[in-house]
């Protein structure tokens, strides 16, 4: 198969960089039929270092969307005993609690592994987030993180609008997420760089351009934005103008207890992304704010609830203020 120059050097930075492997280790691959070229490079990059590699195609495993654990599917993974696994494959409807329990079930089987998390990748953010450097995107992380630890306010607003109040908890802990996953337990997304948390509340307007979960393949940078009002944390209603979209994202909101939840304030960090794609794993990362509604991670954060659904929301062009102290203008 014939791999391009450009998506090696991703999956070079992938391999060799963030998940920094070595000749002793075993990498397990998933793909799928959308990325299964991806998945060959991130393959060629790790028998390039000398390591053991297993690459497998999700859809050998039954008809996606996968709304629970396909038969087989963890035994496979069992018996290669990886140390590092990589889901390099396609966000599609659904599948969100599928991806959730691989991760749960080999914690629970007591793998010790480090895990890159790539759903929804494309031959363009192989390109374009993966080729970063991620010594420089680590080091932002790490100073980002410093100022947030004690943070106990934060405002933005956006060019279009957005104007929120975030409040947090000392007991709710900042995760700096800084792309090199070197340690047995590190874990995070590829393309990567932001710093989260789950809030206390957030209070406002929130109106973004990309959404999360399997409306970001479906719908891309958004022709019309969603407006958002948040009051106590909680999504009061939504508005936009194309209505077939707002019916949709409001009952994926209240599919769940928690759905309409904030689950998650983040600060992106990748200064190598400038614009955005239309891809929420991307996106995410690109200097600024972004909110989830749903599940907080809460074995990262800290925080004592959790939700089936987790959907991150992207404004744009956002001053940030921390503290009364200037983070970010206007993007």
């Amino acid at each position: 198969m014939q791999i391009p120059q450009e998506i090696r050097e991703g999956a070079q930075v992938a391999i060799k960089t963030c998940m920094n492997v070595r000749p002793v280790d075993r990498i397990y691959i998933m793909a799928d039929e959308s990325t299964w070229r991806i998945g060959k490079a991130l393959e060629a990059e790790t028998i390039a270092c000398g390591a053991s590699v297993q690459l497998i195609k999700l859809e050998d495993f039954g008809p996606r969307p996968f709304t629970k654990m396909p038969d087989g599917f963890m035994d496979k993974i069992y018996d290669f005993n990886p140390t590092v696994t990589i889901f390099a494959a396609d966000s599609q409807k659904g599948e969100l609690p599928f991806r959730m329990g691989f991760t749960k079930a080999m914690i629970q089987k007591g793998i010790k592994f480090r895990h890159g998390h790539m759903v929804g990748i494309t031959e363009e953010l192989m390109r374009t987030g993966m080729r970063a450097n991620y010594q420089e995107i680590h080091d932002l992380t790490m100073r980002v993180y410093e100022i947030l630890q004690t943070a106990e306010t934060i405002t933005f607003t956006s060019k279009k609008g957005s104007q929120i109040t975030a409040r947090f908890a000392p007991d709710l802990k900042w995760v700096p997420c800084h792309g090199l996953y070197h340690n047995p337990g590190d874990w995070g997304n590829l393309p990567e760089g932001e710093v989260f948390t789950c809030p206390q509340t957030v209070d406002g307007t929130l109106i973004a351009d990309v959404l999360g979960d399997y409306f970001s393949p479906k719908y891309g940078v958004l022709d019309s934005p969603v407006t958002f009002d948040i009051k106590n944390g909680w999504v009061e209603k939504i508005h936009c103008e194309n209505k077939e979209l707002e019916t949709e994202l409001w009952a994926y909101l209240n599919s769940n207890e928690n759905g309409r939840r904030i689950g998650e304030f983040a600060i992106g960090t990748n200064t190598a992304i400038t614009a955005l794609t239309g891809n929420l794993l991307q996106d995410e990362k690109i200097p600024g704010i972004h909110i989830a509604f749903g599940d907080p991670g809460g074995h990262s954060t800290g925080a004592n609830w959790s939700a089936t659904t987790h959907i991150d929301v992207i404004p744009t062009d956002c001053t940030i203020t921390v503290d009364g102290k200037v983070l970010m203008q206007d993007g």
